[in-house]
């Protein structure tokens, strides 16, 4: 830049101590900054040099702060927010089948999930996540909720045979899903995805006919895969075959496919996943809570496998703090593994960035700080006891770091927290709702 040149006027600064992109080198950028305009990312460069090529209509000066992608959940059910704690300590199925689903044939209607969904992105707001996928009834409520919010979400819609408060069977879900899809495809922050609920709630038809669609639509196919043992077993006294096999000589597995808690995996299940492309997420907290087993992360890890991190629902977790779920990840791969270097940090924090967004094929868009991607972005606060002295920012971040220590969120460039303050959601408000439904709920409970 020449002395005449006139710095460009953008509409965000970012200035910080540390910028963690979360790209391909693993790159800790210290005395940074990011340079944002309207809602994408123009420029990452040293702070010293970005104010010669920019001046802003607002500057953020994050002196004691890491600046890095938004935390991307990437399973979960934003809804059950409501359920929170209301049949814990229970095995998996036990719990669906004689406590959730009732309460949800009970209770669960469009308001239920408008409420819960917007207590669910209050929650993950504050813990830094900008984006994550949802698979829940009316996903139409959903997507209001996360849109006048300002949350970047994918909508899984479920699709199950049996009767649900959304759909009277799957061909049903299917033509609702291809309606939302219609509805919500040129709206920047809503992006949708099938969500055939798992192999033993789906059968074959249904699956057959979402394979072309998905291809038609360029969406994901988003599924509870090998959650437990127990189902496979179920599927080999049914079918003949393990769950994974079934979906493979259905035409399912591909990129698109984005398999949820994949536990129960043998050597062919994981070449299976390998050599077609498909994406595991991994809910740690939830498995361990519902003693569903463990996921060989570091094994698939090797075999060049995506492996992104959800939450799932608060149901059965109880919270949707990513911090903790990341955290939870890396010391649970080295105990599965035996091997203390399993997951380092820097690799965890991608399973919960980048990972996530390349699982829901929304990684042009979010999951790292690069020019040209929307501006998804959290900042830190590490002037905090638990994360001093600062000597490895990716190692705070995955092993020390509290979800209030977030203090700011960007999404698509608008800022959403504050100093820790929600700014499109009314506290006060969302907490008097949830004690509403409280009062209806624990009658039941």
């Amino acid at each position: 830049m020449t002395a005449t040149e006139t710095p460009a006027r953008i509409d965000l600064l970012i200035h910080a101590r540390w910028i963690l992109p979360m790209n391909e080198q693993q790159s800790v950028l210290e005395h940074h900054s990011l340079a944002v305009h309207h809602g994408r990312i123009v420029a990452l460069l040293p702070t010293e040099e970005i104010n010669q090529h920019f001046s802003a209509e607002s500057v953020q000066q994050c002196d004691d702060h890491i600046l890095m992608p938004g935390l991307v959940n990437t399973h979960g059910h934003a809804a059950m927010s409501l359920l929170r704690g209301i049949a814990d300590d229970l095995p998996l199925q036990t719990w669906l089948e004689k406590h959730i689903w009732p309460l949800e044939g009970r209770w669960v209607s469009e308001e239920f999930v408008y409420h819960g969904t917007q207590l669910a992105i209050a929650e993950m707001l504050r813990g830094g996540t900008t984006c994550y996928a949802d698979m829940y009834f009316f996903p139409e409520a959903s997507a209001r909720a996360a849109s006048e919010a300002g949350m970047r979400v994918q909508l899984a819609c479920p699709i199950i045979d049996f009767p649900t408060p959304w759909a009277a069977d799957a061909n049903e879900a299917i033509c609702k899903t291809l309606t939302l899809h219609d509805s919500w495809r040129n709206k920047p922050l809503v992006h949708t995805a099938f969500g055939p609920h798992a192999p033993y709630t789906v059968s074959d038809e249904p699956l057959r006919r979402i394979v072309p669609l998905a291809e038609e639509l360029d969406i994901p196919i988003h599924m509870h895969v090998h959650e437990t043992e127990t189902e496979v077993q179920d599927s080999i006294r049914q079918y003949g075959v393990r769950p994974i096999k079934r979906l493979l000589d259905i035409g399912l597995f591909s990129p698109r496919l984005i398999c949820v808690h994949a536990t129960a995996l043998d050597n062919e299940d994981i070449a299976t996943i390998r050599d077609n492309g498909a994406h595991i997420v991994h809910c740690p907290q939830s498995n361990l809570k519902l003693a569903s087993g463990f996921c060989q992360v570091e094994t698939l890890r090797k075999e060049g496998i995506n492996v992104a991190l959800g939450t799932d629902g608060a149901a059965s977790n109880n919270d949707l703090d990513m911090f903790a779920e990341l955290s939870t990840a890396a010391m649970l791969a080295k105990a599965v593994a035996g091997d203390a270097a399993a997951l380092p940090a820097h690799d965890a924090l991608q399973m919960a960035t980048i990972n996530g967004a390349r699982a829901m094929g929304l990684d042009h868009l979010t999951g790292s700080l690069e020019p040209g991607k929307q501006a998804d972005v959290i900042a830190v606060n590490m002037n905090q006891v638990n994360a001093l002295p600062m000597y490895h920012p990716a190692s705070h971040l995955a092993y020390s770091t509290r979800s209030d220590q977030v203090e700011h969120v960007w999404v698509n460039g608008k800022q959403l927290l504050a100093h820790g303050k929600l700014t499109t959601i009314d506290p006060g408000s969302l907490i008097e709702t949830t004690r509403q439904w409280q009062n209806k709920l624990q009658e039941f409970a």
